[in-house]
């Protein structure tokens, strides 16, 4: 029998459990699912005869070693912080590892004692990053098999709510970490590249340099720039690429209406406020608005935000009841960024019937034989239900995927890695197909990097 740990038994574990438990007899596994929360990942085993649940508390240095050293292999599915917890862990006691997280630069120290040991440390294999990295590379191999020679390199991801349940006035809800939602785009400069001139977009004007993409059968979105695409140069060998460009995905005009709470601070997360426990959500946004003896906290917020009365941002507000003074924080010592969620998951988390979709889009240009071309590749998937949810689903299926390869000896090269490797992405890439998280490809003449028809550099 071959044990597998999982750490952490968050909602973006079911289908990734789900999918373990169904391979458990023909893979000969067990399950055992480590979590605070001693209920949750009980609820998580479901009552399977192959999974154990249990209480763990990563920070507790002993119970965390002992179940490590009694896996075969470890899913991580912590909060991408503590991943580096369980990887010196892993590596000290010479067990493989999977997280779905960015590569941090503590994980990435990690990568010559990782390959000494011969371990797999396969992290950045969710959606995104995850299945990005792969589809892309499928295509960007694809191309240089052929001979061509990349030109341009955009990739889009978002996770939105489905058009069925898309019924507010910013066409979203939190479909994954509201936290990550908030606080996107700090802590740095989005940098990317562009018909060969570098472009940087500062946090204060990021929500304002959006593009647009249209997406076949479901219309047009708009994406902001990613906190650093130039990193992916050496990881795609995409160094002599005119354009190398890489966003998130929203509904149209959800960025402008974004803007409004970067504009007033409302979502630095950098300092704490006084008495925010006692703070009305009429008071949360009054803090950041000049005092007036005369004028309401609606009157300054229009004023300060220069929106007029008919404008629909100023609809969007509304809709957010975030004027309203008997509605309370509740939270001690909150920074804005934290206020601002809770308001926020007031009227953006999804209720029990309702579906959310995983938007992903890839522009290839490259040359061959003289002739410049383009290849859209698209793929959009809606969640099922609350448990099989689309985001649940493209970041498990591909975590339980990589884990049975590794256990099964398909994936051998070791180190500190994302999945970029044609012996991870194919096998991989071909199974999703198996449930439905598919691409469709659309070639047509190279139009180089112009996305509002304008001549420009």
């Amino acid at each position: 029998m071959r044990k597998i740990l999982i750490v952490g038994a968050g909602k973006s574990t079911s289908v990734l459990i789900s999918y373990l438990l169904d391979q458990a007899e023909k893979e000969e596994l067990h399950l055992r699912i480590g979590d605070l929360d001693l209920e949750n990942a009980k609820k998580a085993c479901r009552e399977h005869p192959r999974c154990d649940a249990f209480k763990l508390d990563i920070f507790n240095s002993e119970s965390r070693e002992a179940a490590i050293q009694q896996a075969d292999i470890i899913i991580s599915m912590l909060p991408a912080r503590f991943h580096i917890e369980v990887a010196r862990d892993c590596l000290k006691f010479g067990k493989n590892m999977v997280t779905a997280s960015y590569i941090s630069e503590e994980m990435k120290a990690l990568d010559e004692q990782v390959k000494e040991k011969g371990l797999v440390f396969m992290n950045e294999i969710g959606v995104d990053p995850g299945i990005d990295h792969m589809s892309a590379m499928q295509v960007i191999d694809r191309i240089r098999d052929k001979g061509g020679k990349m030109l341009l390199f955009e990739s889009f991801t978002g996770g939105l709510v489905a058009p069925e349940s898309d019924n507010n006035l910013w066409n979203y809800k939190f479909t994954w970490n509201p936290r990550n939602v908030v606080v996107a785009g700090q802590g740095g400069v989005a940098e990317f590249i562009q018909e060969g001139k570098y472009k940087y977009i500062p946090y204060n004007r990021l929500f304002r340099r959006t593009e647009f993409i249209e997406i076949e059968g479901h219309g047009k979105f708009e994406v902001y720039a990613n906190r650093n695409s130039l990193k992916y140069q050496s990881v795609y060998s995409l160094e002599d690429a005119l354009t190398l460009y890489r966003g998130t995905i929203r509904k149209v005009g959800f960025s402008r209406a974004w803007n409004m709470f970067v504009q007033l601070g409302m979502t630095d997360d950098s300092f704490s406020m006084k008495d925010s426990e006692n703070m009305s959500y009429r008071d949360f946004i009054n803090s950041f608005l000049p005092y007036s003896p005369s004028d309401s906290v609606e009157l300054k917020t229009r004023h300060n935000l220069k929106i007029d009365q008919d404008d629909i941002m100023w609809e969007k507000l509304l809709e957010l009841d975030i004027f309203n003074p008997n509605k309370k924080l509740g939270i001690k010592n909150a920074t804005p960024a934290e206020a601002l969620q809770k308001i926020l998951m007031d009227k953006w988390s999804l209720s029990q019937e309702d579906k959310d979709m995983i938007v992903m889009y890839h522009k290839f240009g490259y040359e061959l034989n003289g002739e410049k071309k383009q290849i859209d590749s698209t793929m959009v998937h809606i969640g099922e239900d609350q448990s099989r949810t689309a985001m649940a689903k493209t970041v498990g299926l591909p975590v339980a995927m990589a884990t049975i390869m590794i256990l099964n000896g398909q994936i051998e090269t070791p180190g500190v890695q994302l999945p970029i490797r044609r012996e991870v992405y194919e096998p991989i890439l071909s199974q999703l197909e198996k449930h439905d998280i598919t691409f469709k490809e659309k070639e047509t003449e190279y139009l180089g990097y112009n996305p509002f028809g304008e001549v420009g550099n």
